[in-house]
């Protein structure tokens, strides 16, 4: 999950809805800024990039200041009530998945905090490098139907050096493994097919993760938006590769940022790749960009 890649590997079926806040380059403050009253930036109410939504609030966020400084990243996530929410349903295996990642869509993480009785939420914490970073918090509390994700923003102190977007392309290798697209991303909605292979031999034994045999995080370039998916399918049941695939539908033309997790030889392995979307009309009219920021499957 800590290494960086130029492309990712897959799995399953996912529809992809994105909103607002990253500027590519612009990596001191908030891309988006507070959202007043509460109320989520125009086009991100439902892509992770408000602070508050269905009542619920992430607060408290606190973290380390400074690059290499060794300590803890906590939070809180509050109801409408006010008070800390301390009952999470399940969902793949934990009851928060926690996504880091800096303004120009590097220094990934998805990781897994604890919560103490009081409701607060931490995890052992180190900055490799300054600038702006969003927290994504990605959880369904008990009291809820829906699963939410709440985001905000930390600075670390130091000169940032923005990296830009890598170009597409249609390989990667990552950690000694090749993988291979196959297929396009539009806003009409099309299937992505990844093959995984390792020193030419296909993988055929992808390990589950979390409950499932790949988890995907997109964020759309040019302004961080957020979609956590999963492949359809069930462990056990669902081929374990090395072909995994989505039907993905992007909600404008531009381009994206996608990161998959995906487990093999004990180990999780994170892979990175930018995809160019072009405007396409669907049978059903033009592509929006409303809805839910989880699909194939939730989180």
């Amino acid at each position: 999950m800590q290494d960086r890649l130029k492309f990712a590997a897959f799995g399953g079926a996912l529809v992809v809805l994105f909103g607002v806040a990253l500027g590519i380059g612009a990596l001191v403050g908030d891309p988006a800024g507070p959202a007043p009253d509460g109320m989520a930036h125009s086009a991100g109410s439902d892509t992770g990039l408000s602070e508050t939504r269905s009542g619920y609030t992430l607060a408290d966020l606190t973290a380390p200041t400074e690059p290499n400084q060794a300590g803890a990243l906590r939070f809180r996530i509050t109801g409408p009530d006010g008070a800390p929410v301390v009952q999470f349903r399940t969902q793949h295996d934990k009851k928060l998945h926690l996504i880091v990642v800096r303004s120009d869509a590097t220094q990934y993480r998805h990781v897994h905090p604890t919560m103490d009785a009081a409701g607060t939420w931490s995890i052992d914490w180190t900055w490799a490098q300054p600038g702006t970073y969003r927290v994504f918090t990605d959880f369904l509390p008990e009291a809820n139907g829906t699963g939410l994700v709440l985001s905000r923003t930390v600075t670390v102190a130091g000169t940032a050096e923005p990296q830009p977007l890598p170009p597409p392309s249609r390989t990667a290798t990552v950690d000694g493994y090749q993988v291979t697209a196959t297929g396009d991303l539009s806003t009409a909605g099309s299937e992505l097919r990844f093959t995984i292979t390792r020193n030419g031999t296909p993988v055929t034994d992808l390990e589950p993760y979390l409950g499932a045999y790949a988890h995907l995080v997109a964020l759309r370039a040019n302004d961080l938006a957020y979609l956590h998916v999963h492949p359809e399918g069930e462990v056990g049941r669902t081929p374990a590769g090395p072909d995994v695939a989505f039907h993905a539908q992007a909600p404008s033309a531009g381009g994206y940022r996608l990161y998959l997790d995906f487990s093999h030889g004990g180990t999780v392995h994170t892979a990175e790749f930018t995809m160019e979307t072009t405007m396409v009309e669907s049978s059903t009219g033009p592509s929006t960009s409303g809805g839910a920021p989880h699909q194939g499957g939730g989180h």
